[in-house]
C-alpha cells in the first residue's frame, strides 16, 4: 500500500501543476474534480489498514470534493458563461514554474520537519506543503472569482492531506465539520458570483476595486 500511497501523492503534484498551467477554467475544475477521486483513497492507505473512520472521510471526501462541488462549479461557469482565465497576475507559465520550484523545495526541506520523522510515507508532508502552494498561487493570481473559489479548494485538499499525519489524533466530527463548512462556502460563493454577475456583468474581481461609496 505504501508504494500506491507514494504514486497517488505524486499524481496530486502533478494536477497542482496542470492546474497551475491552464487558463482554461472548466479544465481546472475537472483537475480539482481528479484531484478529489485521488484525495479520496489516502485516507484508506495511509495507515496500512481501513477502518470506519476512514471510510467515511473517503466517502464524504468523493461526495463533496469530486462530484458535488465540481457540480456546481461547472454550473456556476454556465451561468456567468466564461470559459477563460484571460489576464492573470503571473502567467500561467511562471505559475507554474512556481507550483515545480515550491514543491522541490519542499520535497528537500520537509524531510527536517518534526512531523515527518513520525510518519511513514515520506511524501505526505512534501505534497501537502506543495498542494496549499498550489492553491495560494490560484488563490491570489487569478482574477475570476471562479478560479479563486478553485484556489481555495485546492488550498483545502493541501490541509486534507496534510491532516493524513495526525488522523489518529483529529476526531471524525472536525474532518466532516471541515467539509461541511466548505461546502457552505461554495454554496455561499455561488449566491455571490449571481450577484456579481447581474450587477456588474462580470465576475473579474478587479472591477469590484472601481465600487466607491456616495
Amino acid at each position: 500500500m505504501g508504494s500506491l500511497l507514494d504514486s497517488l501523492l505524486v499524481l496530486v503534484l502533478v494536477l497542482n501543476l496542470y492546474a497551475l498551467g491552464t487558463s482554461r477554467i472548466a479544465v481546472v475544475i475537472r483537475v480539482v474534480a481528479l484531484q478529489g477521486f485521488v484525495l479520496a483513497a489516502l485516507p484508506l492507505l495511509a495507515h496500512g489498514e481501513i477502518g470506519a473512520e476512514s471510510v467515511i472521510i473517503s466517502v464524504a471526501a468523493v461526495a463533496l470534493k469530486a462530484v458535488i462541488i465540481p457540480m456546481m462549479l461547472f454550473r456556476a461557469l454556465r451561468d456567468v458563461q466564461i470559459r477563460r482565465e484571460v489576464e492573470p497576475l503571473i502567467s500561467t507559465g511562471a505559475s507554474m514554474l512556481l507550483g515545480g520550484l515550491g514543491a522541490a523545495l519542499a520535497l528537500a526541506f520537509a524531510k527536517n520537519l518534526p512531523l515527518t520523522a513520525h510518519d511513514g510515507h515520506s511524501l505526505i508532508v512534501p505534497a501537502a506543503l506543495a498542494t496549499v502552494l498550489a492553491g495560494f498561487l490560484l488563490l491570489t493570481t487569478r482574477l475570476k472569482a471562479i478560479s479563486q473559489v478553485l484556489g481555495y479548494l485546492v488550498l483545502e485538499n493541501g490541509i486534507f492531506i496534510f491532516g493524513l499525519v495526525l488522523v489518529d489524533a483529529v476526531p471524525l466530527v472536525v474532518e466532516i465539520g471541515a467539509l461541511l463548512d466548505l461546502v457552505v462556502a461554495i454554496f455561499v460563493m455561488g449566491i455571490l458570483l449571481g450577484h456579481i454577475r447581474r450587477e456588474f456583468s462580470s465576475i473579474d474581481t478587479r472591477a469590484l476595486s472601481a465600487l466607491k461609496e456616495d
